[in-house]
């Protein structure tokens, strides 16, 4: 009865907000359209589209804020207006009560709340849509932060989302158009995002994991993690005091650099996409502050780790190539590369794709190169790539999400930011790596094991084969003295290679840093 009242309930907000005339308006047959008319009498839907998809989704509650937030950053599969509207969700749902809050600590730890803080803040200080917030104290006097999962959030997900895959049906089934949005693909990578959400634990362990890639960098502080008091629904962490980095006036008052404290943003983000492959992929502005510490003045804060990235080596090389040939205007390259990665179909003409990327991407040129929007350049390519049937990888999705949120911060600190300009070491670094004699390093460094094994048996082979020495017949002896000389002669041939090789890469080196950026 509760799913059917919930059904009930979610139907009436969609037709409140005339969410029924949003989907019937995507329709091109006439009755349809006529039909839409009809529907519409009687009801207020002067609001934009996108407004109005807002605002039902902040009806419906935390589950749909946080499904909004994720389609938010589905802008290779929605229309401008509607993926805007959707990225002004922000995480400020009211808080849960505090009486609520202690009794999950008490039954996750098995104690009363005085065993187990010494103290502990009632009032949160922050409230979103899976969770929330509370400062304490642990036994010693260390402060903490305690995250808090939202009661009964597992059941009322399983609920909501078993109707959300029921309409993305009907919404598939419905129109071509329906179809070429993925409500259900959608539906599925939200599934993900929210279970990953859900255990607390998977978020302690991506912010340790994050903390120790950063710890070299000196730009960045990330919490600890108290491991004997994280649950799955319960995180302690340690307590960050900073500024949140949305309050500029109140950093430029405090002496902060604004246009270091920029171009430390975008560094921090690059280092953790081209040189770790796994990146904090929830970064608006009210998951960041500012420390004015004297120790660590000027350095960013991270908090809320729930959503990371990872990336593959293909998916780095794929990235960078895109970038370094866009930036050249080698439309083909980029066209090609698309067809490479084996998301466009193999049928797929070049200079077709070649001429919609040129006729998308060429306009951008008209700026100069600081003004020009890495975000907005993958968003292009998406969009572009749409009408190809590209299949566009979720983990490229959520970069590109990233991304965009990056620019706009940076821009904001610092409008004169050229992002190009600092991204392009981070770029030129990797293609070098690919290519230079530290990769051939590496991967001799990861063969060395198998070596080392073999090596130690060499001396019992060869012992071994001398002793039957006497039994090799004279032709058996001709035939291996001419095998040894061919061998000589392989060795030669190998060592001469090797020493071009060389050569090749430093030339090659002294070439891709002149000519290729």
């Amino acid at each position: 009865m509760s799913r059917i009242f919930r059904g009930f309930f979610i139907v009436w907000t969609m037709l409140r907000f005339g969410l029924d005339e949003l989907v019937l308006s995507s329709f091109e047959k006439p009755w349809i359209r006529l039909l839409t008319r009809v529907v519409s009498v009687g009801r207020n839907l002067k609001a934009p589209r996108g407004e109005r998809l807002r605002q039902a989704l902040e009806r419906l509650g935390p589950i749909f804020i946080k499904f909004g937030q994720v389609l938010s950053t589905r802008r290779d599969l929605l229309p401008p207006d509607i993926a805007d509207e959707l990225a002004r969700l922000q995480d400020r749902v009211p808080p849960f009560p505090s009486a609520v809050a202690v009794a999950i600590i008490e039954k996750s730890f098995g104690k009363p709340l005085d065993r187990i803080f010494e103290s502990f803040e009632q009032t949160p200080v922050a409230s979103a849509s899976i969770a929330q917030v509370h400062f304490a104290t642990l036994p010693g006097g260390r402060e903490v932060a305690v995250k808090v999962l939202r009661p009964n959030m597992v059941a009322a997900f399983k609920k909501d989302l078993a109707l959300m895959r029921m309409m993305a049906g009907w919404v598939e089934r419905a129109s071509s158009d329906g179809k070429r949005l993925k409500p259900r693909e959608v539906v599925a990578e939200f599934d993900k995002y929210l279970h990953d959400e859900l255990d607390l634990l998977r978020e302690a362990s991506n912010a340790a994991q994050l903390r120790r890639n950063m710890q070299s960098l000196n730009l960045v502080l990330i919490p600890e993690m108290y491991w004997d008091y994280c649950m799955p629904d319960v995180m302690v962490m340690q307590r960050m005091k900073g500024v949140p980095i949305g309050q500029t006036q109140r950093l430029r008052d405090a002496g902060v650099d604004m246009k270091k404290l920029a171009r430390d943003g975008v560094t921090i983000f690059f280092t953790q996409v081209f040189r770790d492959g796994f990146f904090h992929a929830d970064m608006h502005p009210g998951n960041i502050q500012v420390s004015l510490a004297p120790e660590t003045f000027g350095r960013y804060i991270s908090l809320d780790f729930g959503i990371v990235g990872t990336l593959t080596e293909v998916d780095k090389e794929y990235l960078a190539q895109n970038f370094s040939a866009f930036f050249q205007r080698d439309y083909k390259r980029v066209a090609e590369l698309h067809i490479e990665s084996g998301w466009v179909p193999p049928a797929t003409r070049v200079d077709e794709l070649e001429s919609a990327i040129r006729a998308c991407c060429e306009p951008m040129f008209d700026r100069p190169l600081k003004e020009l929007s890495l975000g907005i350049v993958l968003m292009r390519l998406f969009q572009t790539s749409r009408r190809f049937q590209v299949e566009i990888q979720p983990q490229l999705v959520l970069l590109q999400k990233t991304l965009l949120n990056i620019e706009g911060l940076g821009r904001d600190l610092d409008p004169d930011l050229d992002l190009w300009s600092t991204a392009k070491p981070f770029l030129e670094r990797w293609m070098l790596e690919q290519v230079g004699p530290e990769k051939l390093l590496a991967q001799l460094k990861a063969e060395a094991p198998t070596y080392a094994k073999l090596l130690p048996m060499l001396p019992r082979l060869l012992s071994q084969y001398l002793k039957a020495g006497p039994s090799v017949s004279r032709s058996d002896l001709s035939e291996l003295l001419a095998a040894q000389k061919q061998t000589n002669k392989l060795l030669q041939g190998v060592i001469y290679g090797g020493l071009g090789f060389v050569l090749g890469l430093i030339f090659m080196q002294v070439v891709l840093r002149i000519r290729l950026f």
